[in-house]
């Protein structure tokens, strides 16, 4: 059963807005994690001003300069994100080193000093923590994704490789499209249960439908073992608060992105 509306926990925006931190993550002092939003970079235009998105038509040397300056904001070095062009599949990555890598939509680590960044602008990012081993997972969720059960693949990922417990996890499903704006047709609405999709208002077109992402992914965090309690939602939605937060299908595809970020931090980051 979801959590009652009311009991989503709103997340804090930093001073400068650059960034969203989650509630649930605030505990852990070793962790870092957040969103970014659109503001407080150097790009212009329809990018302006955080973006983050090396995929787009942004100067180059813009984006990089806005790296550097989230990554100064938060007090980690930018040589030390982990990066992945994102193919909307559901391959997963265990990162061991920094770098740019192609072809995963899933991150997951548990070596200190590596921040696993997931890149979107509608499509959901889903950020998950476990204390006891101080492991982490970053994943992008689209509609393909999230139809290929991605998120369980991670946390099952993380069970194999770290001896993850679920149920000790904790998970920030963070700002991407609300349903309300994300209109599908037919042939994807029929890639998930029936609670997840609902007839669109527009009588003139009954093969519409509106798909919560949201909701589909925090089943699956549920369905993995992830307690109710330790799953946190954005109450955020990157088409209506259009102050905050890029968003590909409202700009039309011309518009920057936001990076979701995880990783343990130590003194011993160089």
């Amino acid at each position: 059963m979801d959590r009652p509306e009311k009991d989503l926990i709103t997340p804090r925006l930093s001073l400068t807005e650059k960034y969203i931190v989650p509630d649930c993550f605030l505990l852990y002092r070793e962790l870092i994690a957040l969103q970014s939003t659109r503001n407080g970079g150097g790009s212009e235009g329809s990018f302006s001003s955080l973006n983050l998105g090396r995929n787009t038509d942004d100067l180059k040397e813009r984006v990089e300069e806005n790296f550097l300056r989230l990554c100064t904001d938060i007090g980690i070095n930018p040589a030390r994100l982990v990066t992945s062009r994102q193919v909307h599949g559901t391959e997963i990555l265990f990162a061991k080193e920094p770098g740019d890598y192609d072809g995963y939509d899933a991150l997951i680590t548990d070596r200190k000093n590596l921040f696993l960044c997931i890149f979107t602008a509608d499509c959901y990012p889903v950020l998950i923590y476990d204390p006891r081993h101080q492991a982490s997972g970053a994943v992008h969720a689209g509609w393909k994704g999230s139809a290929g059960a991605i998120v369980m693949k991670t946390i099952e990922a993380m069970r194999m490789r770290f001896n993850t417990i679920p149920e000790e996890c904790l998970a920030w499903i963070g700002t991407g499209i609300s349903p309300e704006a994300y209109e599908v047709g037919r042939e994807v609405a029929l890639e998930f249960p029936a609670g997840s999709c609902q007839r669109s208002p527009d009588r003139n077109n009954e093969e519409k439908y509106l798909l919560d992402l949201a909701r589909v992914n925090y089943h699956q965090l549920l369905a993995s073992g992830v307690p109710p309690s330790n799953i946190e939602r954005s109450p955020f939605c990157t088409v209506r608060d259009n102050n905050l937060f890029f968003s590909y299908r409202r700009d039309q595809g011309e518009t920057g992105r936001m990076v979701s970020l995880i990783g343990i931090t130590s003194q011993e980051c160089p």
